[in-house]
């Protein structure tokens, strides 16, 4: 919330919602018991979006070297990034990764043990939250229940000492730019959930933030909400040109929402590039283990021309050797390495198919317009692939061939 709202709060209790203060771990506010809206069924009736004003600077944002270490653990080691001006980067990797402390960091909750986070050159580590002027989306949005949707996005101006016909204007423009035009008047609990997040992603923007922070904002919703709100945010903040900062655990909503991607382990950064680039041309085994569904097969490069290895991958599974073209040899330190097997480069094909490795269904389910097979080729090599026919069944011979060419390959 102090990220938002640009003042800090100690803990109290204002009303019936209870602000946490810089000290605390987590983000946000604590609902402490409001009586319940009913939702309406009515839809918002859509506006005209305005034609977003036009940026008034170039906003960078780069982390230098930031550690942080809570006793004996380093919760974020030595982690450089760069967003460029209207960027949208997103932080990914599992929980305990670093992702929060490194977003604490950059909001100015939490001071690194050393290194340094930069806004368009300048260092502002040991600024506080109230003076990065950063905008934030909170997981659990942080929304004044007993305030109405106009009232919650205009708060942050409300506290900066704006004229209140001012705050008005300015938060209905920003409830215009997030398709909420007509809203203002409405109980924040009469809403859905994507409306919520919206709400939230507005009261961040109306304070024309540097930069906006985002901590899981779309982890709360539904799966079929959570599809729809993505797209919509990733809209949103493109037509306004935000430079941003979204974390998630989430690869689908990192794919789904971000211009380019970094993933981090334990604190460090494993790769840091556009979602084709994680997916296609993974650095190291962690990286082609976490982004995707995949299979990782022994695996040599061919030899060839420049640096003995070439760019070809030789492929052996159950004495049936396969060659193909390799992607990004350049990663590798030996000619011994695990090919990636993705099932989306993968089909099904008759056992004795030339090019095809022979196998056994082991397992089979619908997934919508594509059945998931899981096939098993050796006593060491079971992949899954994607398919359109659903007439295959658990204990059939099948064929397996490779569809899509570079195979990945990285590092034993």
């Amino acid at each position: 919330m102090d990220a938002v709202l640009g003042h800090e709060y100690s803990e109290s209790v204002q009303g019936e919602v209870k602000v946490r203060g810089v000290g605390d771990r987590g983000f946000g506010v604590e609902n402490r018991g409001t009586p319940s809206v009913e939702r309406s069924s009515q839809p918002i009736e859509p506006v005209p979006t305005p034609h977003p004003p036009s940026p008034t600077s170039q906003t960078r944002l780069s982390l230098h070297n930031l550690s942080r270490r809570f006793g004996a653990s380093a919760a974020v080691d030595d982690l450089t990034l760069e967003i460029t001006s209207g960027e949208l980067l997103a932080l990914i990797g599992a929980s305990g990764s670093g992702k929060t402390t490194t977003l604490r960091m950059v909001a100015g909750y939490e001071a690194p043990d050393t290194g340094s986070v930069m806004l368009d050159g300048k260092n502002i580590t040991s600024l506080p939250p109230a003076r990065r002027d950063f905008g934030m989306v909170f997981q659990h949005y942080a929304l004044f229940p007993h305030m109405t949707v106009g009232e919650n996005v205009a708060f942050g101006l409300q506290a900066r000492g704006v004229k209140r016909t001012d705050r008005a204007a300015r938060a209905t423009e920003a409830l215009n730019n997030v398709g909420l035009g007509g809203a203002a008047g409405r109980p924040v609990q009469s809403l859905s959930g994507g409306e919520q997040q919206r709400v939230a992603l507005a009261r961040a923007l109306v304070i024309e933030p540097k930069v906006l922070l985002l901590d899981e904002p779309l982890s709360n919703l539904d799966p079929t909400l959570r599809r729809a709100t993505r797209e919509e945010l990733r809209a949103t903040l493109q037509r306004l040109g935000v430079t941003a900062l979204f974390v998630t655990h989430d690869q689908d909503d990192a794919f789904a929402v971000a211009d380019r991607v970094a993933l981090i382990q334990r604190g460090r950064l494993l790769q840091i590039g556009t979602p084709e680039e994680l997916h296609d041309r993974p650095a190291s085994r962690a990286v082609a283990e976490f982004i995707g569904h995949s299979t990782l097969v022994a695996a040599r490069l061919a030899s060839g021309e420049g640096d003995g290895r070439g760019t070809q991958v030789t492929i052996t599974i159950a004495g049936t050797e396969r060659r193909f073209a390799a992607s990004a040899p350049g990663y590798t330190r030996s000619p011994d390495v695990f090919a990636v097997l993705r099932p989306e480069a993968l089909a099904l094909a008759a056992p004795d198919a030339p090019g095809a490795w022979p196998g056994v269904v082991t397992g089979r389910r619908f997934a919508g317009g594509l059945m998931v097979y899981h096939v098993r080729l050796s006593d060491a090599v079971e992949v899954q692939l994607y398919s359109t026919d659903r007439g295959v069944r658990e204990g059939e011979r099948v064929g397996v061939s490779v569809t899509r060419e570079p195979v990945a390959v990285v590092d034993v």
